[in-house]
């Protein structure tokens, strides 16, 4: 099969989608066959087939039609050292407080009076979506939370990364690397649909794109992501098992610990800048 390497912009970006709508529309036909829509049990098979349909199987598939050698292409042939593995971790964990800060000033969002009805289902689709990911993260025993890491993380940070940092920054890279690295990360935050939460979602995807262009090696964001995601995860059990407020977690770097979330963001902007001399 004859490869697509040197096709225009345009025609990667049809095939890509193209392959994404034929998974999706195997998945629908399969969900209105076999899913019921209503048991938890259920839709949770319905997420781990839309990270399939929606992220992995299309980027897979359409780097592989446009390139001899797709895992380069994905920045998927090259493992990180430890060294660089355990600084990315470091970066993530560190981020956290910030995050939180972030997403409190994010919250306090208002819009203006003529968008109130937008604004209305902004808030309806937060909540829906807040009580959908506490109904995935109740888990009884250690099994059931691990089933939720490899669900809401393991999956999650390997799709979603494929798709935003692999397909949709690498057709940038070329020519427009940092332009970039910031449209795909406003894309990965806007495709979550979750607008009170948009300015750190979109910064932590700047962040990996740059973990990425600095180190050769999507396996890099994907780390950075799978972390935040497992660790919101074991979170939530470890607060709903032993009774420790969540918001406690969720809210540490913002509040009166605003200090917290401020020194946050300064040392991973220093991290940040010290490893970027250093692959540089």
């Amino acid at each position: 099969m004859k490869r697509l390497e040197n096709s225009s912009w345009l025609i990667k970006v049809a095939l890509w989608l193209g392959v994404m709508a034929l998974c999706t529309a195997v998945m629908m036909m399969g969900w209105m066959k076999w899913g019921d829509g209503e048991s938890t049990v259920s839709l949770k098979w319905l997420q781990m087939c839309q990270t399939f349909a929606l992220f992995i199987l299309p980027a897979i598939g359409a780097v592989w039609m446009w390139s001899d050698k797709p895992m380069k292409w994905l920045h998927l042939d090259r493992l990180p050292g430890w060294e660089t593995a355990v600084y990315a971790i470091v970066i993530m964990v560190t981020a956290l407080p910030g995050i939180n800060l972030l997403s409190e000033w994010n919250q306090q969002m208002s819009l203006p009076a003529f968008l109130e009805p937008l604004e209305a289902v902004m808030q309806q689709y937060e909540e829906a979506a807040k009580q959908l990911t506490e109904r995935f993260l109740k888990a009884d025993g250690i099994g059931t939370m691990l089933l939720n890491v490899g669900l809401m993380a393991l999956l999650p940070s390997i799709g979603e990364e494929l798709t935003f940092r692999g397909v949709l920054q690498g057709l940038f890279r070329e020519k427009h690397k940092t332009v970039g690295i910031w449209v795909t990360a406003a894309l990965f935050s806007f495709i979550h649909f979750q607008f009170y939460g948009f300015v750190p979602r979109m910064l932590m995807g700047a962040l990996f794109g740059y973990m990425l262009v600095w180190t050769g090696s999507l396996w890099v964001p994907i780390l950075m992501h799978f972390t935040n995601n497992a660790l919101a995860v074991v979170a939530y059990y470890v607060s709903d098992r032993y009774e420790i407020s969540e918001e406690s977690l969720e809210t540490f770097g913002a509040g009166s610990f605003w200090w917290i979330g401020v020194a946050s963001f300064l040392a991973v902007c220093i991290l940040s800048y010290f490893f970027s001399r250093e692959r540089s």
